[in-house]
């Protein structure tokens, strides 16, 4: 079943409840603990009270309220209110007079040897006065919170758009970034093996094909990602010499499961922009590990004298976005750190990505 129309059965099917034991408390209460006949005209009477009360309830709601109190006529709305509750007794006793319910209920007492108090035709009747009262402020609270859950939801509403367009800039501008750095490989290898440019190529179309069209929808297997990064690594192995050894272990996968897409590669592309020596041996690491639906990364890459003010500024574009989208996409559900291990000369970047039903924008 539609949610709205669901949400709207529920509202209608409260509203019947609540005037049903408002229904009960006037027509039946009152009368089971008398336990004597009593005229028709009573129940005439107290249902023009039940009626009266209804139309309190709805025009509170739908006029008084919105038009009043939401716009900041407090003033307003508390003298319309008051004059309600002045103006609800006097007609109620305009309607037991017409109806001369006084002396058939003095009547229906007295057969019956039951005591009755008299009551003065001007004195208030204080139950009728809370009865009013408990309608207004029931109808109030009911309208005010059916606004602030409207509010609420056109606020998330609203979010989820903003965040859905940003991340859609944020996503334009990684891949590109991605794009240029290969292309620049590629464009090296050229020069020194026409081959093996010619199979980077092949790479490079598989890897653009999974960019354009398989992480359209926001989220992607995870396999598919795995998949993205080995060969993104076997194509930076191509223009690697005998100095870099990379290596790479995935996770074991029992069942896939969904990840946004492209949230790993600004890392990896890091390590190989940074970790890579022409003439020093270098190390490059990435492990994926996935364990109660926690998956984890971590990339060491050796780090170099001439790189280490790059090092301690760890950022650009593509590092940025992809932090932009972590807290985006998995608010309080991922950590990260980056830095310099103290012991050894490598930069170790750790993310943990907890992935129950992550909320993943699409645009």
């Amino acid at each position: 079943m539609n949610p709205v129309k669901s949400r709207a059965y529920i509202t209608i099917l409260l509203h019947l409840l609540v005037w049903m034991l408002f229904a009960f408390i006037l027509l039946f209460y009152q009368p089971l603990t008398w336990n004597i006949p009593l005229p028709y005209q009573f129940w005439i009477k107290q249902s023009g009270v039940l009626v009266m009360l209804v139309v309190v309830f709805y025009v509170n709601s739908n006029i008084l309220v919105p038009r009043l109190l939401m716009k900041n006529g407090n003033l307003g709305f508390i003298v319309v209110i008051l004059a309600i509750i002045c103006v609800a007794g006097p007609l109620i006793n305009m309607l037991d007079e017409s109806l001369h319910l006084p002396e058939l209920m003095d009547k229906a007492f007295n057969a019956s040897g039951m005591f009755r108090p008299h009551r003065r035709k001007d004195r208030l009747d204080i139950f009728l006065i809370m009865m009013t009262v408990m309608i207004v402020g029931i109808s109030t609270s009911v309208t005010l919170i059916q606004k602030w859950q409207a509010d609420k939801q056109l606020r998330e509403a609203l979010e989820k758009e903003k965040i859905g367009s940003e991340l859609s800039f944020l996503k334009a501008q990684i891949n590109p970034h991605f794009f240029f750095n290969t292309l620049n490989n590629i464009y090296a290898l050229t020069h020194v093996d026409v081959e093996n440019s010619r199979r980077a190529l092949h790479k490079l179309s598989r890897m653009m094909r999974y960019l354009l069209y398989d992480t359209q929808a926001g989220i992607t297997p995870l396999s598919k990602e795995v998949s993205f990064i080995v060969d993104y690594l076997e194509l930076m192995k191509l223009r690697l010499n005998d100095t870099t050894k990379v290596s790479f272990e995935g996770p074991l996968l029992s069942q896939d499961i969904q990840i946004a897409p492209m949230l790993f590669l600004p890392y990896i592309e890091n390590a190989f922009k940074h970790g890579v020596s022409a003439v020093a041996p270098s190390v490059i690491a990435i492990e994926l590990s996935l364990q109660d639906k926690v998956l984890e990364m971590k990339v060491t890459n050796t780090i170099f004298n001439e790189n280490a003010e790059i090092v301690d500024s760890y950022g650009g574009i593509g590092l940025s976005n992809t932090k932009r989208r972590l807290d985006l996409l998995y608010p309080g559900k991922h950590t990260f750190s980056a830095g310099k291990t103290e012991d050894s000369n490598e930069f170790i970047v750790h993310l943990t990505l907890t992935l129950d039903d992550p909320e993943l924008y699409s645009r």
